[in-house]
């Protein structure tokens, strides 16, 4: 009875290198795969801007290309600065939600590395020590638990997506006081 007790807490030496083994590759994958998601965000975010600002450039061109080469009256603009208010809301609101989407995937892609480095390391260790005599690994040697940062480091975030947020709700209203500004003088 003793001896399959200490077959139930043990495991080979093969199992536990293969076990950690998979964990690390398994987080290695996750780590470029959040990598990529960051990447293909940014990719949104650059999309974002260029047809943001194409859409400025035409509707500026067609109020300047009008007709007769006036100005419009104040009376008459509230049109194009309704539609550029709306526009620019539109585009600041999905530049937030980008960037609280790659804020978030960088959050994981550093736990995913975190956990990566635990694992790896418990590797080398067990590595070590089975080089140094042959036999039978806990099982508790080998599980990896996932690892998230301290609450430093999700502050750091929580201090960045503000600092994003108030540079967009400050550019905003830069943004259409200067199209009134342009349209109506």
């Amino acid at each position: 009875m003793a001896d399959y007790e200490t077959n139930q807490t043990t495991v080979s030496k093969e199992t536990a290198l293969q076990a950690l083994n998979t964990i690390i590759q398994l987080h290695f994958e996750k780590t470029l795969e959040k990598k990529h998601a960051i990447d293909l965000q940014k990719k949104e975010l650059h999309k974002l801007f260029q047809f943001f600002f194409i859409f400025l450039t035409l509707v500026f061109l067609a109020l300047s290309q009008s007709s007769p080469p006036r100005r419009l009256r104040c009376s008459h603009c509230w049109m194009p600065v309704m539609l550029l208010s709306i526009a620019h809301l539109m585009f600041y609101v999905s530049v937030a939600q980008t960037l609280r989407c790659v804020n978030g995937f960088k959050y994981q892609k550093r736990c995913h590395k975190l956990t990566l480095a635990l694992a790896t390391e418990k590797l080398r260790e067990i590595k070590i020590r089975l080089s140094e005599y042959d036999g039978a690994v806990g099982e508790d040697e080998f599980e990896i638990h996932y690892q998230e940062p301290p609450e430093s480091y999700f502050g750091k975030f929580k201090r960045n997506w503000a600092l994003h947020f108030g540079f967009l709700v400050f550019t905003y209203g830069f943004m259409v006081s200067s199209s009134v500004v342009l349209i109506c003088f």
